[in-house]
C-alpha cells in the first residue's frame, strides 16, 4: 500500500498594476489557492523567506510584462518556483499576438506563463498611456484596407472597457495544483 505524499509549497502572490485588473486577477488567485498576496510596490520591505512558490502578475505594456526582469532576478534562487501570469486587453482570438508577447517575455519554457483578458481603463490610466492609445486609435480609424485585427483593435481600444473573468484563472490554479 503506497501513500501519495505530496510536498505542501508556501505560495503568495504579488502583482503590479496600474488600473486594476491585475489586482483583481491576483485576489482571485489568492483566493483560490488561499495564499497571502502582496502589491509589487510593497516587496523591498517583504520577507519571502518561508515562501517557495511565487506567482507574479503584471500587465502587458508595449509587449513586456510590468516589472518580470526585476522579479525573474529576485527570484532566481533555485530555492523558488515561479509562475507568471499577464494581463491585457489583447482578446483570445488574437492567439498569434499573445503567442509574440510571451516569447518575447520568456527566453524558455522553464516559468509556466499564462495570459488572462482584461480590458482598458482610460480613467486610470496615466497620460502618456492614454495619449498613445488614442493616437493608436486614430491612426488605425484613418487607416484603409484595415486587417480584422486592426479593425477589432479601432473598436477594441475607443473606449473603457472590462473582459475581466474569474474564469480566466482556471489554468493557472491547475498549473499550482500539479506542482
Amino acid at each position: 500500500m503506497s501513500t501519495d505524499v505530496r510536498r505542501v509549497y508556501e505560495k503568495i502572490v504579488i502583482y503590479k498594476t496600474r488600473t486594476g485588473f491585475t489586482k483583481q486577477y491576483a485576489q482571485w488567485i489568492a483566493e483560490e489557492i488561499d495564499c497571502e498576496i502582496v502589491d509589487y510596490r510593497n516587496i523591498s520591505s517583504f520577507d519571502f523567506n518561508g515562501y517557495d512558490l511565487i506567482i507574479y502578475g503584471g500587465r502587458v505594456h508595449a509587449g513586456k510584462i510590468d516589472e518580470l526582469g526585476k522579479i525573474k532576478k529576485m527570484f532566481a534562487n533555485s530555492k523558488y518556483k515561479l509562475v507568471v501570469f499577464a494581463t491585457g486587453a489583447t482578446p483570445f482570438e488574437a492567439k498569434e499576438e499573445i503567442k509574440k508577447i510571451m516569447a518575447n517575455n520568456f527566453d524558455d519554457n522553464s516559468i509556466p506563463n499564462f495570459y488572462m483578458q482584461s480590458g482598458l481603463c482610460y480613467e486610470k490610466m496615466s497620460l502618456p498611456d492614454k495619449t498613445i492609445m488614442k493616437a493608436l486609435s486614430k491612426i488605425l480609424s484613418n487607416k484603409n484596407n484595415k486587417s480584422k485585427i486592426e479593425e477589432g483593435t479601432v473598436n477594441a481600444i475607443n473606449k473603457s472597457y472590462d473582459i475581466s473573468d474569474k474564469k480566466f484563472i482556471v489554468p493557472l490554479i491547475k498549473c499550482i495544483e500539479n506542482i
